[in-house]
């Protein structure tokens, strides 16, 4: 029999990256740490960590440990969640979503979710993904609003990760700049033709994203400012600091004076989605996905 303890303790370990850190999380001492890591590897005969002089890493082992004990962990939370509906019959749903999207889809879904099931208590969390997709592995939450733009997601669904994604939608990114921009009457542009222009960002993905692309069109962008908000990015625009690279559903509310163009495709976009527990198909969480994806459904592209 596995300790569960001892799992518990693997996937901090794993979170972490080193006994010490991990000790402090669990308010344990790195010894106790160390110990029930041992012992989990005597019980396997397997080594499920390598340790070195710059911390631990998983072994292949220990990666299986981490996502079983990832699904001990959320089975339980499941488990806790029956009880409280068997005692009290109200149901804690607890959503993650990143901002924009917690701004301008989930407000409007929520109505059909609390309509449908009116003895839900809801709980939101404010995250970007790669903080809460392994919340939703592990059981902390029930599904997450999350994005990722063209690669994979930053933990994305795979063999053992226990995740479903549900596409909900294609979010296209448009260049936003003064209405008296001299490119401001165009009905799309290409990224290279925006290679002399200073930029304002809206957040660090977005800037990894634009340096991409215009290393395709050849060219360095200049930036001259990163926020973590693209309202106050338009608001920067506004001033005359730069043009920005924003994402369809942040460009509202408009901002006055400025001017979205689209960008020519094979344009950039994120691909916006929630993630599951695959194995769980709680009603709650079917409702809210469906009512997420009639809110995408409605929402037509700024221009």
């Amino acid at each position: 029999m596995i300790d569960v303890q001892r799992l518990r303790v693997l996937r901090a370990v794993a979170d972490h990256g080193s006994f010490s850190r991990a000790a402090g999380a669990l308010r344990l001492t790195p010894s106790a740490v160390s110990q029930h890591v041992a012992a989990l590897e005597r019980s396997l005969g397997a080594q499920v960590v390598t340790r070195s002089t710059r911390g631990v890493t998983l072994t292949q082992a220990g990666q299986i440990m981490v996502g079983a004990a990832e699904s001990v962990a959320a089975e339980l939370e499941q488990a806790k969640q029956q009880v409280e509906l068997l005692s009290t019959g109200r149901v804690q749903l607890t959503v993650a979503t990143f901002t924009s999207g917690g701004r301008h889809l989930l407000p409007g879904a929520l109505p059909r979710l609390t309509a449908a099931h009116p003895s839900t208590v809801l709980h939101v969390r404010e995250g970007e993904p790669e903080d809460t997709l392994p919340l939703v592995r592990q059981g902390a939450v029930d599904l997450a609003l999350a994005y990722h733009f063209d690669g994979p997601l930053p933990v994305g669904p795979g063999p053992g990760s226990g995740l479903r994604w549900t596409p909900i939608l294609e979010d296209p990114l448009h260049v936003v700049m003064p209405e008296g921009h001299r490119l401001a009457g165009r009905r799309t542009l290409e990224i290279a033709e925006l290679a002399a222009e200073p930029w304002v960002l809206g957040c660090l993905k977005t800037e990894a994203y634009l340096r991409r692309y215009a290393e395709r069109a050849g060219f360095e962008p200049e930036v001259r400012g990163t926020t973590t908000d693209y309202f106050f990015a338009r608001s920067l625009v506004a001033a005359g600091i730069g043009i920005s690279l924003i994402p369809s559903i942040a460009l509202v509310p408009p901002v006055p004076g400025l001017r979205a163009v689209p960008i020519e495709p094979p344009a950039p976009a994120r691909h916006i989605g929630v993630a599951t527990l695959g194995r769980r198909d709680h009603p709650h969480v079917t409702t809210l996905i469906e009512a997420l994806r009639e809110q995408a459904t409605s929402r037509q592209p700024a221009m």
